[in-house]
């Protein structure tokens, strides 16, 4: 069971690592080409796809995986394997913690910015104060979890 659980944490943080890092690399560079009034809506209509279930499940899992193999106990683990799952806890824990600290409420704050109609506030006002933020905390949730991600996978082949 518990090489299972890390085997299952390991997965999880590696899936979401891997998606954390393609915004990192990919989306936010692509997104930052467009102008503003292109950029506002197409960060909201991100914001809005995100979160379904399968990225809910992989998101709680990176915490819940990990967690569950550092408490099942497990005969013969090292104690530096152990350590390894510990601090990997700690990253995605910590990940977890600046998302729903720091980008959850610029996302809150750019979906309200949205007004029915089509009379948005100014785009330009409204990427200002959003995208240097959220690229922020961004990048600190993206290398935690990548340590997070690089922790429990030394875990798991030691």
């Amino acid at each position: 069971m518990a090489t299972l659980l890390l085997a299952l944490a390991v997965g999880c943080t590696g899936l979401y690592a891997g998606f954390m890092l393609i915004f990192q690399t990919g989306i936010m560079p692509a997104l930052a080409r467009l102008t503003d009034a292109e950029f506002v809506p197409a960060m909201r209509r991100i914001n809005e796809c995100v979160p379904r279930p399968v990225f809910l499940l992989v998101f709680l899992g990176v915490v819940a995986f990990p967690a569950a193999a550092f408490f099942v106990p497990v005969d013969g683990r090292t104690d530096t394997q152990k350590w390894l799952v510990l601090a990997g806890l700690v990253c995605a824990a910590l990940n977890h913690l600046v998302t729903v600290a720091g980008n959850v409420p610029l996302n809150v704050a750019l979906a309200a910015s949205e007004r029915p109609g089509g009379a948005d506030e100014d785009p330009s006002a409204v990427r200002a104060a959003f995208e240097k933020r959220w690229n922020g905390f961004h990048a600190v949730r993206t290398a935690l979890i990548v340590v997070a991600f690089g922790l429990l996978t030394a875990a798991a082949v030691l």
